[in-house]
């Protein structure tokens, strides 16, 4: 079994567009965008999610002439599949899945880089500014993503701007959103996570909590309100150290804050204090609808903004295997849980991989090179709580550096052979975990006690007699190679 490396040659990171439309032009030029006029929103955009979403090189969809929504305005899905995954981080076509993640850990979580955001007076999300009775939430193309979903989702390839009212800095979350009727949307935001604080902080001092939400914009944005970002930094700002330029912002009228100039739909308004409407079911990110109906704060929307034939970005869970989400998660999640390691002070790291099966958020991977006794411990408990893989952890399990860790036939291989569940196996009580865990009872639920128990797996060789540990059948990569010369033909 081989050990993975540094990426290989030509990985500098070079980005060919600048917003969602340059995007969707660079994945029709890899072959990798379809086009489909006239499905419904009530069932055929959802149906096709299924299809495509869970292959891992299914194609990006563009939605066009949606029945009762206007002609041009549209939706994509499935952003991070295929070749233009490595397109859409900004790396060339050559690197395999783990290689992008180390190229990401390498270019910009390494050694975080930030450039502020820019405010501008206008953009191409201004060219249509909506407020009073032309607010209309119902003409876009909002499907229904799944069939026992509570509601239309426009927001699942969304993330919310709030502030903090005391300390000043600015949150990027993705929290989805249900559209309630035509000037109204749910804000779900899970408890613990910074626009939830947010949140609360203005509902304290008796105010109202202004947010802007980016239903469509281009996906790095995406993905890193999604991503776990230290306390007091803005996603925003994180883009442009990515990009090594800042992002070019406007502001909204109503609230002041910033959101990107080339978005392509934003609504803006306030979260009331004891306004709030039942939210769900939502086919969740774990392949359950775990969280079910709940009350949750309404965004009452006093403006809209949007582009000419904007596009809805749409990145609905599939669960029940790898989906689109779990694939870009386990990409970015895995290098900034390498960090969160080193940054820990654990040595000899050389691999780390959140697996898709889990979400990238249930299963974590994680090799070392054995220096001395404990470290396996040490790397398994750091890996089960800090902050790139704390929230809704399930299982860690560290292993040699002999494993490659993305590849889960050698993970579990190792757990199999190398793990003694009497006396390898720690488990950890009362950790954070998501309202989305089908294995929350229903008195936890009913005492918002969102908590679970994580198993951490030392599936290491033991290190006082590691060294007189059974030799692995298995051939080195000279042997492997000459075999895959001699007789690859026979895969043919």
């Amino acid at each position: 079994m081989d050990t993975v490396g540094e990426t290989r040659a030509n990985t500098a990171q070079q980005f060919t567009y600048e917003d969602l439309r340059d995007w969707i032009e660079q994945a029709d030029r890899l072959g990798e965008l379809k086009r489909v006029d006239g499905a419904s929103w009530e069932k055929d955009i959802g149906l096709a999610a299924e299809i495509v979403i869970r292959e891992d090189d299914g194609p990006a969809v563009l939605f066009d002439k949606v029945p009762g929504c206007p002609d041009g305005f549209r939706v994509l899905i499935n952003v991070f599949g295929g070749t233009r995954r490595n397109m859409t981080l900004g790396f060339p076509d050559h690197l395999t899945k783990q290689e992008l993640s180390q190229g990401c850990f390498e270019s910009f979580v390494k050694e975080r880089k930030t450039i502020p955001h820019t405010i501008v007076d206008e953009g191409p999300v201004m060219e249509n500014v909506l407020t009073g009775d032309d607010i209309d939430l119902m003409k876009f193309p909002t499907p229904m993503w799944h069939p026992e979903d509570g509601g239309r989702y426009l927001g699942t390839g969304t993330y919310t701007v709030t502030r903090d009212p005391e300390e000043g800095w600015l949150n990027c979350g993705a929290y989805r959103a249900m559209v309630h009727d035509a000037k109204s949307v749910g804000c779900f935001m899970v408890t613990g996570k910074h626009g939830y604080v947010h949140r609360n902080k203005y509902w304290a001092r008796g105010e109202p909590c202004p947010v802007v939400m980016v239903i469509g914009g281009e996906p790095i944005a995406f993905f890193n309100g999604g991503a776990e970002a230290p306390y007091g930094t803005f996603e925003l700002d994180i883009v442009g150290g990515i990009r090594n330029k800042a992002v070019e912002c406007v502001e909204g009228k109503i609230t002041g804050l910033p959101f990107p100039a080339n978005a392509e739909i934003v609504l803006e308004g306030h979260l009331h204090e004891g306004k709030v409407k039942d939210e769900g079911p939502f086919g969740e990110w774990t392949g359950y609808y775990a969280s079910g109906q709940h009350p949750e704060p309404v965004l009452e929307v006093e403006a809209i903004y949007h582009r000419k034939d904007p596009i809805i970005l749409g990145v609905p869970p599939m669960g029940q295997g790898t989906d689109e989400m779990a694939r870009y998660r386990a990409v970015l999640r895995s290098a900034m849980l390498k960090q969160n390691l080193a940054d820990a002070g654990v040595p000899d790291i050389t691999g780390v991989w959140c697996h898709e099966i889990g979400a990238s958020r249930l299963l974590h991977g994680v090799s070392i090179k054995q220096r001395y006794p404990g470290h396996s411990k040490q790397a398994g408990h750091i890996a089960a709580q800090c902050q790139a893989a704390n929230y809704a952890n399930r299982f860690i399990i560290v292993v040699d550096d002999d494993i490659d860790v993305s590849n889960l036939e050698e993970l579990i291989w190792a757990m199999c052979t190398r793990c003694d569940p009497a006396t390898t196996i720690d488990i950890v009580k009362g950790a954070w975990t998501s309202p989305a865990d089908p294995r929350l009872t229903p008195e936890q639920k009913a005492n918002g006690d969102i908590t679970n128990s994580r198993a951490i797996i030392d599936a290491c060789k033991p290190f006082h007699w590691k060294d007189d540990y059974p030799v692995t059948n298995a051939p080195d990569a000279d042997v492997l190679q000459e075999a895959r010369e001699k007789f690859g033909y026979l895969l043919d």
